[in-house]
C-alpha cells in the first residue's frame, strides 16, 4: 500500500489525516544543531549521508509521516555556473548576479544527475531505508523564487530588480524563465527517478506579485515545471497572497499548499477538486502548547473531514521552535483524525 502522506494527495480513503512540517529537517532538532557546529548547510546537502541523516532525523523524533529531503533550492544552480553561497542569518547570496541578456546566455545546462549527483545518491539511499509507510518528499524552488534570487543577488523585502525586469523587459524575463523551467523540470523528474514518493514546488516569493501579474508573468512557467512530472502527487505552494490561491490550482497539480492568511474552507472553495495542505501559521509553534494545540483543532475542523487535506505549518518551521511542541502536535493529529475518520 503506498504512503498515507501519497494516498492523502490523491484524495483517496484514508484513515487519518497525514502530517508533516515544512522545514522540519532542521534547526529544531539538538542533532541537528549539533551537526550545524561542524558543517556548513550546503556542506550538507551536497554530503549524500549527512544529507539522508539530517532528512531522516524528524520522523521517528517528531512522529511525522513523510521525510522531506534535506536541500536548499538553490542547488539546482551547481549545474548551471552560478556560484552562490549562503550566508548565516542573510540567506542566498549569488555572486555574479543575472541581469542581463549575456547573463541568461551563459547559463550552462547539464543532466540533473551531472549537475547534483550527491542529492541523488542520498534520495536512492533515502528510500531504501525509511520505512514503507513514510513518504519521501523531494521539492524545488519554483522558477520565480529562483530567478529572484538570481536577479536581486540575495534575499529582499520588495523584489525591486526582479519587478522591473518582470515589468520592463518581458524578452529577457521569458529568457530567464524558460531556462529555469527547463533545468527545474529535469531535476524534479530525476527526483522521482531517484525513489520520491511526492515533490513540492515551492514558490516563496509568489505573494509578492498581484494575482494578474502572477498570472500573466509566472504561473505559465510554473505549470510547465509541473507538467514534467508524472507519477508522483505534486504539492504547488506559494505564501503571501491570498488572490492567487486559485491560480495555483490552475497548474498540473494534486495538491495545493496555502498559508495561513486564508482558511481551508474558503481555500477548497477557490482550488475545487484539489486537496489542501496547511496551514498552521508557524509563529504559532512558539506560544504556548493549550493555544498550538486550539488553533490546530480549529483547522482539523475548517477542514471538515474532507479527503485531501494534509495538516502542514502556512511556511517553514521557525528557528526558536521547541521539537517538543512539534511531536505533541503532531499526536493532536493523528488522534484526533484518527477518531473522527473513523
Amino acid at each position: 500500500m503506498p504512503p498515507l502522506l501519497v494516498r492523502a494527495c490523491r484524495r483517496e480513503p484514508v484513515e487519518r489525516t497525514p502530517v508533516w512540517y515544512m522545514r522540519q529537517a532542521g534547526r529544531c532538532l539538538a542533532e541537528y544543531r549539533e551537526l550545524r557546529e561542524r558543517y556548513g548547510i550546503l556542506e550538507m546537502a551536497r554530503n549524500p549521508e549527512l544529507c539522508a541523516r539530517v532528512t531522516a532525523m524528524p520522523v521517528t523524533r517528531l512522529g511525522v509521516d513523510a521525510a522531506v529531503l534535506y536541500a536548499d533550492i538553490m542547488l539546482p544552480l551547481d549545474g548551471m555556473g552560478v556560484p552562490f553561497h549562503i550566508e548565516p542569518d542573510v540567506g542566498p547570496i549569488v555572486e555574479r548576479p543575472v541581469r542581463t541578456p549575456s547573463d541568461v546566455a551563459a547559463l550552462r545546462f547539464v543532466a540533473a544527475e551531472e549537475a547534483t549527483p550527491y542529492l541523488f545518491t542520498a534520495i536512492r539511499e533515502l528510500r531504501r531505508s525509511l520505512p514503507a509507510e513514510i513518504a519521501l518528499i523531494g521539492f524545488a524552488g519554483a522558477p520565480f523564487t529562483l530567478a529572484s534570487y538570481l536577479i536581486e543577488g540575495r534575499p529582499s523585502r520588495d523584489l525591486a530588480r526582479t519587478k522591473a525586469l518582470l515589468f520592463g523587459e518581458p524578452v529577457l524575463w521569458d529568457g530567464l524563465m524558460t531556462a529555469l523551467t527547463d533545468v527545474l523540470g529535469r531535476y524534479l523528474r530525476a527526483q522521482v527517478e531517484a525513489g520520491a514518493d511526492v515533490i513540492q514546488l515551492f514558490d516563496s516569493w509568489a505573494g509578492a506579485l498581484s494575482a494578474d501579474d502572477y498570472a500573466r508573468a509566472v504561473l505559465p512557467y510554473s505549470r510547465r515545471v509541473l507538467a514534467q512530472v508524472s507519477g508522483v502527487p505534486r504539492i504547488h505552494f506559494a505564501t503571501g497572497n491570498p488572490e492567487i490561491v486559485a491560480l495555483l490550482a490552475d497548474a498540473p497539480c494534486e495538491v495545493v499548499s496555502v498559508d495561513w492568511r486564508i482558511g481551508l474552507a474558503d481555500a477548497w472553495s477557490r482550488v475545487g477538486d484539489r486537496g489542501i495542505q496547511g496551514n498552521l501559521d508557524p509563529a504559532m509553534c512558539l506560544a504556548p502548547f493549550d493555544v498550538v494545540a486550539a488553533r490546530a483543532r480549529a483547522i482539523l475542523a475548517d477542514a471538515a473531514g474532507r479527503p485531501g487535506h494534509i495538516f502542514n505549518l502556512g511556511h517553514g518551521v521557525l528557528a526558536g521552535t521547541e521539537a517538543d511542541t512539534l511531536a505533541r502536535l503532531a499526536e493532536i493529529v493523528r488522534m484526533e483524525t484518527a477518531v473522527a475518520l473513523v
